[in-house]
């Protein structure tokens, strides 16, 4: 049986992962015990690899995808194939950002200001490159690890990755600059795209995983109404496109479903019911494929 070898997130973005596959239709179990994940889609073999090097593996033919996020791209320098853009993260659906920070009270406002300065980060290749950029000089060193507790003791600033920000408030930081907004991107070895199987096997995951993704905060609601009511209801509707509607064995009568934000339906639902539609059924939705 032909195999399609997939490097899977391990860290922050794992569990948000798994869900996403669930949703594209793809269950996928992660032991706390095994980097290899079992799947029920038996042409996956698949191995858990940290976000930061899963692109040089990809670039390498270790695997023939794999997700990472596109800082990590960045900082690899790793030349891969970019399939999508999946816009999720650790906690939300938003990009995170890797932001240069100092402490509240520091007289530093700007990069520029960090001319002969230190600066931690687990982001180095890019932070450099970024300083270069900016025609500024200063002792970029790697962080591994407690970064937001060096700024003002050990190092001057820190690049360091926030996706609420509540962190850097915690710790008394404020941010200066933003350097890269960052989001999920789903990779290929560009050899291996180049195979017919592993190209549609890829092509179809991206297809699915878009298509769940879409669906984040978004539920069906379908109802029977009366033809006599279907414009004022209708009017009531914020969908995606024009609902559907289908005809009912009573000509008098039709079924009317759309796809409308989950945070809708509390003030929808009533509306649609003053209007006259019932049997209103609000169902979950794991795909959207547009």
């Amino acid at each position: 049986m032909k195999k399609l070898k997939l490097g899977f997130p391990k860290g922050s973005l794992q569990d948000s992962t798994v869900e996403l596959f669930r949703k594209a239709g793809t269950r996928i179990s992660v032991s706390s015990r095994s980097y290899y994940p079992i799947s029920d889609d038996e042409e996956l073999e698949i191995m858990l690899v940290r976000s930061q090097e899963m692109a040089r593996y990809v670039q390498d033919g270790f695997f023939d995808a794999g997700l990472t996020g596109y800082d990590w791209i960045c900082e690899s320098g790793a030349k891969v194939k970019e399939i999508c853009e999946l816009n999720y993260a650790k906690s939300g659906f938003r990009p995170v950002r890797w932001v240069l920070a100092v402490p509240e009270d520091s007289k530093i406002k700007s990069i520029k200001d960090l001319q002969g300065k230190r600066v931690a980060t687990e982001l180095l290749n890019y932070t450099k490159k970024y300083f270069a950029k900016n025609k500024v000089k200063a002792d970029i060193e790697f962080s591994w690890g407690a970064t937001e507790a060096k700024a003002g003791k050990l190092v001057d600033a820190i690049v360091e990755l926030t996706e609420t920000g509540s962190s850097l408030r915690a710790n008394k930081l404020r941010v200066i600059d933003e350097m890269l907004s960052s989001t999920t991107r789903f990779i290929a070895n560009t050899v291996a795209f180049e195979d017919a199987w592993k190209k549609e096997k890829i092509e179809s995951m991206s297809l699915l995983l878009r298509g769940a993704l879409a669906t984040e905060g978004m539920v069906g609601l379908k109802m029977n109404v009366p033809l006599q009511f279907l414009e004022k209801i209708s009017a009531v509707l914020p969908a995606l496109k024009k609902p559907t509607i289908s005809q009912l064995s009573d000509k008098n009568w039709v079924a009317l479903e759309i796809i409308i934000e989950e945070r809708t339906v509390k003030k929808i639902i009533p509306a649609l019911k003053r209007s006259g539609a019932t049997d209103i059924i609000e169902y979950p939705l794991n795909k959207i494929i547009y």
